[in-house]
């Protein structure tokens, strides 16, 4: 019988380790990736909870009081905004102008094709909605997994708010 110098034995269990530890890394990186799996196309993002999209409807659906100054950005009246299309479908919105400040904005189309279109945008639209009247203009945060909305929202939105610029220029230089 040979003798298995120690040399060679210190080696061959050096690699048995690196196989072994290559191993357990490889299991580790699968669960991982299986998890974050689970968690993007199961759980769904969590942001968008359904709570926080009720309190934003139901501030959204009401009315805001008119302000007290007596000159605004914008001529009162109702403006609709252009309808743009996306990918998913048809954007439109409309701005409702009192006291020259936008008060409330409403959605007349939106992308309702694909359930899952339905979905996002019952919980997304009502945000738009109020953050827009909060902002006093189209420039408003967008909701994670509604890009393509929130840029048929935002570009219907700008084009109605300039059309109560436009007649709240023209008016002045009426005046003038």
């Amino acid at each position: 019988m040979k003798i298995i110098s120690g040399l060679y034995l210190k080696g061959l269990v050096k690699t048995i380790m690196k196989k072994i530890i290559g191993l357990f890394l490889s299991i580790a990186i699968g669960i991982s990736m299986i998890i974050d799996g689970y968690i993007v196309f199961f759980n769904g993002p969590r942001h968008l909870s359904t709570k926080r999209a009720d309190e934003s409807a139901s501030s959204s659906t009401k009315k805001t009081a008119p302000a007290k100054s007596k000159t605004g950005q914008y001529l009162n009246g109702i403006y609709t905004g252009r309808s743009v299309s996306t990918e998913w479908g048809h954007v439109q919105v409309r701005a409702t102008i009192q006291n020259g400040k936008l008060t409330y904005v409403s959605v007349l189309k939106s992308p309702n094709s694909e359930d899952y279109s339905r979905r996002l945008n019952k919980r997304a639209l009502p945000t738009y909605e109020s953050e827009a009247v909060k902002a006093q203009s189209a420039n408003i945060t967008h909701v994670s997994g509604a890009t393509v909305t929130y840029k048929g929202f935002k570009a219907s939105l700008q084009n109605a708010l300039n059309q109560a610029k436009r007649s709240n220029e023209s008016q002045n230089q009426q005046a003038n």
